[in-house]
């Protein structure tokens, strides 16, 4: 189960991304994070705003309504 906090902000919750995937999709989980296949690479942050967009649209709010927290390593992140 992927450990999901509340905070004043919304919820947040942790992602491993794997960029340049076949399609944009969720593949299960590792560890404590939800593991992300985004077709964008990860160059110039396109895996992150790719990764957002996804998110925007899996959730149904606006783009502005999602942000990314970073993390270490740089494939894990955070989402509010």
């Amino acid at each position: 189960m992927i450990p999901i906090h509340e905070s004043a902000n919304g919820v947040t919750f942790a992602i491993r991304v794997h960029p340049r995937a076949r399609k944009n999709s969720i593949t299960g989980e590792l560890g404590d994070a939800l593991k992300v296949a985004l077709t964008a690479p990860p160059i110039d942050g396109r895996a992150n705003e790719a990764c957002i967009e996804f998110f925007a649209k899996l959730l149904a709010v606006q783009r502005s309504a999602v942000s990314i927290v970073p993390a270490r390593p740089a494939a894990t992140k955070s989402f509010v």
